[in-house]
């Protein structure tokens, strides 16, 4: 391996997204082609050794009287280039025995584990999750199936745990069988950790999968297998005993190398997310125009330092949606009508549309006192309770039947899963019949409303439903909002969707067994409202900085992806193995797949939107990744986001250092 090379590219990898796990990817890469270490000409050649590895394995069948194997044929075709003193020959030719485990009855008890695919991990074997054989049925096994220190155990079926491989290391007086599930792999003279890092290797991992054009698995996504003569015929780049050694110590050095350096950037991540949040919150508590302008400058000036990820954007909207409610987006104008005087006449018109009964009797509200207010307004606003500047504030309901009503083609019935901030998403609708959308009169819906979700963990997404939407229907997870005035309809929009509103909404829920929000707690929301023309001039002032912040994504999406495709250039360029690239797409390459468990970290302000960390801290504060995106109830891309987002600001803890999973990207 060049080794200016190396240390050219090396920055560009480590710091590309997934840098850090595609460098241990590169390391095992390298370790399996002789481009790690430099040979010794006093290594014994490797072909004696496999020579020996053939005398060792007809010795151990005959001891125990297993029948031999039929060998696979030689290799023709190598699957890449080797040093000249390696040797490219199957894995069956350097093992005593490789064979599937056998379907255990279990015992609740007894004198012997019966080991599973959940005590295959990457970092190492755990027998925490092993169970028991019963001593009557171990009669049928024999001496081969009992583990020893130094088997490769290789997990063979399942999606997500197919291809995961470790190495057996519990003392003797620990005895221990394979269930079907895993297969075993006991070598003869060949170094255990050698041959994981080849089967740890991108080589073979990227090939447990039924997609990959010289895939090693059978089956489908949902479920694949591993055969146990794939395992048997598997070619192995050979190098001599002593170099494994070399290679081994070399790889286990420079693995520790990559936690160290990923140490120290998830500490620089920390310290650039506390740079860019104490900025934006220098911005945020502006109270003049002037002193915006400043801190705004200051945050224009250090973009490059402050923002790293289309997800950091995230604080950027925030930002603009609070500036705007709190008086600092736009400046004011004199000759705007004031808002006390819309709010007169809407009263005056809520009342005239109560007496001809065209809606409901509304609860009475009183003005809201200045010294009541939750922070200071600019000249010409006011805060005005929600209900009394709408006509309707309700949920929907569940059709008679459920989820049998639906139809193919009718009423659109919108649910949680539709209401989304940026609009509608209509793509998975269900539909009800028009005769039950009649019935169900009392919830329809009509252009020019809100909706909001009000129950689990979409909490607060808010759609603004357009002007020409058509017939529709809400279920009992949505309210509708109905502006008296549709005027200020995207006004309000974006201020339910700003974080003085959105903490409003988590910290005001109301239920035991679901939380949610009622009418009644709605209607006494606190909105600030600025005068009518000064509503419109922020709206068009938020749609400009909005694109902008899109342009931002944009360009730090492009560049990680740049940046990714550069790695994965470098990573193919030092190796000599060409990695397979999707067209417009990142390469498809391995990742780290997160399996630690998510704990709460410290307990976020009472006004923070933090909704994993509050559906963390509802079960005793602690679950798994896979269980927490469920209740989340979001899209797999918005729940990472979130979750980034809550581990830098410390809701929730820094996830232990993920055993390593290689696994293709989708």
């Amino acid at each position: 391996m060049d080794a200016q090379q190396f240390l050219a590219e090396l920055g560009h990898i480590a710091n590309a997204p997934g840098g850090i796990q595609r460098l241990r990817e590169l390391i095992l890469q390298l370790a399996i082609s002789g481009k790690l270490i430099e040979p010794s000409p006093d290594d014994q050649p490797v072909t004696e050794s496999i020579s020996q590895a053939s005398f060792l394995r007809s010795e151990y069948e005959a001891k125990l009287g297993l029948r031999g194997i039929r060998p696979h044929p030689p290799i023709d075709a190598k699957p890449f280039v080797i040093p000249a003193h390696w040797e490219w020959t199957r894995l069956e030719h350097l093992a005593l025995y490789i064979q599937r485990g056998k379907g255990p009855k279990y015992a609740d008890r007894g004198t012997t584990y019966v080991v599973s695919q959940k005590c295959v991990q990457w970092s190492r074997f755990d027998l925490t999750p092993a169970r028991f054989v019963t001593d009557e049925s171990l009669k049928a096994y024999g001496k081969e199936r009992f583990l020893k220190a130094g088997d490769l155990l290789w997990n063979s079926t399942g999606t997500g745990t197919a291809g995961r491989i470790t190495i057996y290391d519990q003392p003797e007086d620990i005895r221990a069988v394979a269930d079907s599930h895993v297969t075993v792999i006991r070598l003869a003279n060949f170094l255990p950790r050698y041959i994981w890092c080849v089967i740890a290797s991108p080589w073979i991992q990227s090939r447990i999968e039924p997609t990959h054009p010289n895939s090693l698995v059978s089956g489908t996504t949902q479920q694949v297998e591993l055969a146990t003569g794939t395992v048997r015929a598997l070619p192995i780049p050979c190098p001599p005993i002593d170099e494994q050694a070399r290679i081994v110590a070399k790889v286990d050095e420079l693995m520790a190398l990559c936690g160290k350096l990923e140490e120290l950037q998830q500490q620089r991540r920390i310290l650039q997310n506390a740079l860019r949040q104490s900025t934006l919150q220098a911005v945020a508590a502006a109270t003049s125009p002037h002193e915006l302008q400043s801190t705004w400058s200051r945050l224009a000036a250090n973009f490059g330092e402050l923002f790293h990820t289309p997800e950091d954007v995230g604080e950027l909207r925030n930002l603009i949606l609070d500036l705007a409610v709190h008086g600092l987006l736009v400046q004011q104008t004199e000759s705007d009508e004031p808002i006390h005087v819309w709010l007169s006449r809407i009263a005056h018109q809520k009342a005239e549309l109560i007496k001809k009964k065209l809606i409901p009797k509304q609860t009475a509200f009183g003005e809201i006192a200045e010294e009541d207010y939750p922070f200071t307004l600019p000249k010409g606003w006011a805060f005005a309770r929600l209900g009394m500047i709408t006509n309707k504030i309700g949920s929907g309901s569940t059709p008679r039947g459920g989820r049998e009503v639906y139809v193919k083609e009718g009423i659109p019935f919108l649910r949680s899963q539709n209401v989304w901030n940026d609009g509608l998403r209509l793509d998975d609708v269900a539909c009800i019949t028009p005769d039950e959308h009649a019935r169900m009169s009392s919830t329809a819906v009509m252009g020019n409303d809100l909706l909001l979700n009000i129950t689990g963990a979409s909490l607060g997404r808010c759609a603004l439903v357009p002007a020409e939407f058509g017939e529709a229907n809400v279920s009992q997870h949505v309210t509708i909002i109905r502006p008296t005035d549709p005027q200020i309809r995207e006004y309000l929009h974006l201020c339910i969707l700003s974080s003085y509103t959105q903490s409003m909404i988590w910290a005001r829920q109301v239920g035991m067994a679901r939380e949610g929000l009622s009418k009644k707690v709605l209607e006494q929301f606190e909105i600030p409202l600025p005068p009518i023309a000064e509503q419109h001039r922020i709206v068009n002032r938020v749609a400009e900085l909005m694109h902008f912040c899109d342009s931002l994504e944009s360009q730090l999406r492009h560049a990680n992806e740049l940046a990714g495709r550069l790695a994965t250039a470098a990573v193919s360029s030092l190796t000599g193995i060409a990695i397979e690239q999707e067209e417009d797409e990142p390469m498809k390459a391995p990742q780290a797949e997160l399996i630690a468990p998510l704990r709460l970290g410290q307990a976020p302000d009472i006004k923070a939107q933090a909704p994993l960390a509050t559906i963390l801290a509802r079960h005793n504060g602690e679950m798994n990744a896979k269980d927490l995106w469920q209740r989340f109830g979001g899209e797999i891309d918005a729940f990472y986001a979130q979750l980034k987002l809550e581990v830098c600001k410390g809701w929730i803890r820094e996830p232990a250092v993920a055993e390593m999973r290689v696994v293709e990207a989708d």
